[in-house]
């Protein structure tokens, strides 16, 4: 019988953040697949969790040889767990090829959730968390990061965007540039010692990183593009409609749903006016 390819999220700072089921997975599988075996086995070790050579290395450059081999490994029945450095696998880290090979053979693929960096930015921002748009790494130049920058220009939708700490300064200044006064925060080193979140305009943000050194792993939330239906008029319109609702004994959430349906205003922007008058 086949093995399962388990999919298994790690911490991206804390330790703490750890699930039982994370450390049970971990424990029992026959291999696991880490994106850099260092600190997995960092990892490892500080779960009191024997490797016994059971770690492989499975990154980018090695992909295309590593997955005929784990799908050998999980023909014959060996249990396979995928990580990577931190947050769930195959979200801006390898894995989705290996995850699509294992479902055109019929091998069972299953999650064992865990944090994951993009999801926390975005609900720690302040910024609309209704609707958002996972855009990882941008590109480092030429036309297709310029390409990606004026799709994030037209984007109104909450965007979620990786970025290197030697890059944050010059990405910020660029999309200043591109998407005007919108707001952003940047959220760096999530769960650790030395978390921080700085929100502002993109002007004001870049203006702060650009006066400083910038260590660790970053997360950017960028507002998404005011359009039509998010104008001052659509938004006061719908700010009134929901605070009469309210007052007549709605929840202020579902108040502010309603209103989105009536008016094609976001549900999110509108709570956040109607809670910004209490």
């Amino acid at each position: 019988m086949p093995g399962t390819l388990y999919l298994v999220g790690t911490p991206i700072g804390n330790l703490s953040d750890v699930s039982e089921r994370a450390r049970r997975t971990l424990a029992d599988v026959a291999v696991i697949a880490a994106e850099d075996t260092r600190r997995t086995g960092r990892l490892l070790a500080s779960l009191d969790i024997e490797s016994g050579g059971r770690l492989v290395s499975f990154f980018d450059a090695n992909e295309d040889t590593r997955i005929p081999r784990l799908l050998e490994r999980l023909r014959s029945g060996d249990d396979v767990a995928l990580v990577s450095d931190g947050g769930m696998p195959a979200i801006a880290d390898p894995g989705y090829r290996l995850v699509r090979a294992c479902v055109q053979a019929g091998i069972t693929v299953d999650v064992v959730p865990g944090p994951s960096a993009a999801v926390a930015a975005l609900v720690i921002s302040g910024l609309p968390t209704d609707r958002f748009v996972f855009e990882g790494f941008l590109p480092r130049a030429g036309t297709a990061r310029a390409a990606r920058v004026r799709a994030l220009a037209e984007e109104s939708r909450t965007a979620v965007v990786f970025e290197s700490p030697r890059r944050v300064a010059s990405t910020l200044r660029e999309l200043a540039a591109a998407l005007g006064p919108r707001q952003v925060a940047v959220v760096r080193e999530l769960t650790k010692l030395h978390q921080e979140i700085v929100r502002g305009s993109l002007s004001e943000v870049a203006a702060s990183f650009g006066e400083r050194g910038v260590r660790g792993e970053v997360v950017l939330v960028i507002e998404g593009a005011p359009g039509p239906a998010r104008g001052s008029g659509d938004l006061g319109r719908a700010v009134e409609l929901a605070a009469a609702l309210a007052a007549g004994g709605a929840r202020k959430r579902d108040a502010a749903r309603e209103a989105a349906r009536t008016t094609g205003v976001p549900a999110g922007r509108i709570y956040q006016e109607l809670v910004g008058r209490a």
